[in-house]
């Protein structure tokens, strides 16, 4: 039996130059962390006694015979690209919704090869497993996904992650004082809007609608490497920091008109008035969870002002995907006979 713990994601700045269409032509670069909030797999191989050989169960359960008949896209072509051919259980629980804006169907994607190459005594690195996730999600299972999902899913860390011309992608972590980095980390507050998305439709339009988005998208660019100065500076205010998420957003919402919503703008000014610095809607817009940059002092009016919406305390993570239970098989069944 296996256990992985795969964290999920907050982005800060560079969201959207993170898919291959636009970093392969111009280069692309993001800042963000990996949070304590995390996707939650118990794999094992499936002994040969039941009427199925795969059972995967996360909001549904499948109990099927063959990898063509598994409904769970993720799950059928990573199967199929380890070539599995044994019976297996795989048992998904996690600590947000799905089509939430916080990489969930990335950190399952990663947690799933980590956990199989496990099944099978394999280790395999957290770069082979951003990559593979990447090529799973974006190749085989055709979704409109970027790249940084799959790298935060598998590294952990508060880094600024550069995505090359030439499709190589370097993580880079960033460094603080303890005391800067502690101040930095409860400067936030995370709150669900109540309902989810379909994220690829809204990620396809913003793909379709690249070559219009130059200048914002290569502004957001610029924007990492300001955020990234505040954080490592001595002499910056983390207020910046705030300010920039501010104008991250601006520039987010010129990108597809799919992204925001009335309620969501209504929410995000509400949270304005009453303390908070800045903002953004994460992941590719249309609901899920947004984050806000709040001083302390303003955090209790800040949740008092939206307090129909779930606020999710949380802080960073700097694991990645890691194995927390590892128990290999021991002993195999013979048939007599």
């Amino acid at each position: 039996m296996i256990i992985t713990r795969t964290p999920y994601r907050v982005s800060f700045f560079g969201g959207g130059t993170d898919y291959p269409a636009y970093y392969l032509k111009h280069g692309g670069k993001v800042l963000g962390t990996a949070i304590d909030k995390y996707c939650y797999l118990n794999i094992r191989k499936l002994p040969p006694f039941f009427d199925h050989k795969y059972r995967i169960v996360y909001s549904k359960m499948e109990n099927v015979n063959s990898i063509e008949e598994i409904t769970h896209p993720s799950v059928r072509e990573t199967l199929k690209y380890l070539k599995i051919d044994y019976g297996v259980s795989i048992h998904h629980d996690g600590d947000i919704p799905a089509r939430s804006g916080m990489g969930s169907s990335s950190a399952f994607t990663v947690g799933l090869l980590n956990s199989l190459y496990a099944l099978e005594g394999k280790v395999i690195s957290k770069r082979d497993m951003a990559f593979e996730a990447i090529n799973i999600e974006q190749e085989l299972i055709k979704e409109h996904v970027g790249s940084q999902d799959q790298v935060f899913a598998a590294y952990g860390g508060l880094n600024v992650i550069n995505f090359l011309a030439n499709g190589e992608i370097v993580v880079e972590p960033i460094i603080m004082t303890p005391d800067k980095f502690e101040d930095f980390e409860n400067k936030f507050m995370l709150f669900f809007t109540g309902f989810s998305r379909t994220a690829d439709k809204i990620a396809a339009d913003k793909i379709k609608n690249l070559p219009n988005n130059g200048a914002s998208l290569s502004r957001m660019k610029d924007l990492v490497d300001e955020g990234y100065k505040i954080l490592i500076s001595k002499n910056r205010d983390l207020r910046e920091f705030g300010e920039l998420l501010s104008e991250n957003w601006k520039l987010k919402k010129t990108l597809s008109v799919k992204i925001s919503m009335p309620e969501i703008d209504e929410m995000y000014e509400i949270a304005i008035k009453n303390g908070a610095i800045g903002g953004k809607l994460l992941g590719a817009g249309g609901g899920g969870f947004i984050v806000f940059y709040v001083e302390p002092e303003n955090k209790l009016k800040v949740e008092i002002a939206l307090k129909k919406y779930l606020h999710v305390p949380f802080k960073f993570d700097f694991d990645g995907s890691r194995i927390i239970v590892y128990k290999p098989v021991r002993e195999r069944l013979v048939r007599n006979g």
